[in-house]
């Protein structure tokens, strides 16, 4: 089993069936998707849990640390797409985090990952703490020349003007 990490070291979801709760039972089990090396793996153990069953209806009663995969719709309570597994490789390939991924969906809804992917490559600038720090970062590393000491910049007043050109979620600053 290829151990996964990043964004699915902490999703892990409780798959009973519906036919199962009908009966009202809440028979089922957490995985965590991390243990298994793709959707097929995973398919399977859920098909052995409830090997009880002829054709098992699957139900996500529960899952935890999946935003991610809720906000690209990848998952619910009678759906989890074989997909994802293929996007957390793809995040996990990247160079960046999977909060990176949220942010950018925070802010566009109803994107797919693929358009959030090439926009993160292409319009992400960092994480900071507020927006004078990633202006401040901006004068150092975009400004192509050196201002002298005596010149005093507002950086208040600079952060407040550049940030109509820029976005900011959950600390991390994209290119509008």
């Amino acid at each position: 089993m290829t151990k996964l990490t990043n964004c699915l070291d902490t999703a892990s979801i409780y798959v009973s069936t519906y036919a199962k709760y009908n009966n009202s039972s809440l028979y089922g089990k957490w995985l965590n998707l991390s243990d298994y090396s793709d959707f097929e793996e995973l398919r399977q153990v859920m098909y052995e849990l409830h090997s009880d069953e002829s054709n098992p209806e699957f139900m996500f009663q529960d899952y935890e640390g999946c935003e991610l995969f809720e906000k690209l719709g990848l998952i619910g309570e009678s759906f989890l797409s074989p997909e994802i597994y293929n996007y957390a490789e793809q995040i996990n390939d990247s160079e960046y985090d999977s909060e990176v991924f949220e942010a950018v969906l925070d802010n566009f809804i109803g994107i797919n990952f693929q358009t959030a992917y090439e926009y993160i490559n292409n319009f992400y600038h960092g994480e900071y703490a507020n927006d004078i720090e990633f202006v401040e970062y901006l004068y150092e590393n975009d400004i192509p020349f050196n201002l002298p000491s005596f010149v005093v910049i507002d950086w208040e007043a600079t952060a407040r003007n550049i940030m109509y050109d820029y976005f900011e979620s959950n600390g991390h600053y994209f290119k509008s």
